[in-house]
């Protein structure tokens, strides 16, 4: 797909939305939305999508949507999936329909797991995808399961005692994989080109897919509000988010850096890790490196397997 040809897609959400100057989520929507052929149905769980996007009485979606709460995106698109399917059965829809749900990482990760988990289970047509800025922003900052080791959050704050999360954060798109589902990847808001063509997979391969996207936070992060790209191909180019896919069980990394940066390249882009680059600290920076070493090797293995 050329940016030529993307340009050209219909808008399916528009400008007018009130996201935080600088946010790359409103790129991922649009392109993940121009990547399907198909009218839309969308399901959006409550987050900083939901509350920016819909400020009563305006909205930035040109296409059917549904606001769930929290925990329930992925049972709400089911549910709509399944009435679809009933109705076009008996001949009351003759056009084909997508449907998607959009949530964020405390959406996903900890609050709607159970909810995606179950409809991927039953293996519904419809495709999730997570935009993903690694903790609850929407609230203020709160750790979430995506959270990195050592950032500095309002819930896991950086002190004298404790340095930011403990804890390592979950791997989503390895959850979805384990659903044996026909497609899972993991894409980034710095190459909207391998986003679209994954989202466009997404919607073609039929069942659930999952799509878990890299979507820096330039309010929380303590970023600049013109650094939120730059700052995704920095994770990937650490490895610290690799760029892959897994169709039917098959592994394939979509981008190999070509040579090694360390992760403090990335980390020290943001001031949510400010702490870690105290003398007395260093040891937690080669902590996430080799977390990030050890993670690579393993997929790398998984590639080579087939």
């Amino acid at each position: 797909m050329m940016l030529k040809e993307f340009a050209k897609k219909p808008r399916r959400f528009v400008p007018g939305h009130r996201s935080c100057a600088g946010c790359p989520m409103p790129v991922i929507v649009r392109t993940v939305l121009a990547a399907a052929d198909d009218p839309v149905v969308v399901a959006n769980a409550t987050g900083c999508l939901e509350v920016t996007s819909t400020i009563y009485p305006f909205s930035s979606w040109n296409i059917p949507w549904i606001h769930n709460a929290f925990e329930n995106a992925a049972a709400t698109i089911s549910g709509v999936e399944t009435a679809y399917r009933s109705w076009k059965k008996k001949g009351k829809i003759k056009e084909n329909i997508k449907f998607l749900a959009f949530g964020g990482d405390g959406g996903t990760y900890d609050i709607g797991l159970q909810s995606l988990s179950g409809a991927l289970e039953r293996g519904h047509d419809f495709v999730y995808v997570c935009y993903d800025n690694e903790g609850y922003m929407n609230t203020g900052n709160q750790r979430s399961g995506a959270t990195p080791f050592g950032a500095h959050t309002t819930t896991a704050p950086a002190g004298k005692v404790h340095k930011g999360k403990e804890e390592f954060p979950k791997n989503l798109t390895e959850i979805a994989v384990a659903h044996n589902i026909p497609y899972v990847a993991q894409a980034s808001v710095s190459n909207i080109i391998d986003l679209y063509n994954k989202a466009k997979k997404a919607f073609e391969i039929k069942g659930p897919a999952v799509l878990v996207v890299f979507s820096p936070c330039t309010a929380l992060w303590k970023i600049r509000t013109d650094m939120a790209i730059e700052v995704a191909k920095l994770a990937v180019e650490t490895r610290f988010w690799p760029l892959y896919e897994v169709e039917n069980g098959k592994y394939k990394i979509n981008y190999k850096p070509s040579k090694h940066v360390p992760v403090e390249e990335f980390l020290k882009t943001q001031g949510r890790f400010k702490h870690l680059f105290k003398p007395e600290n260093k040891h937690l920076i080669e902590k996430i490196q080799k977390h990030i070493d050890e993670g690579w090797e393993r997929l790398l293995k998984k590639e080579s397997e087939g």
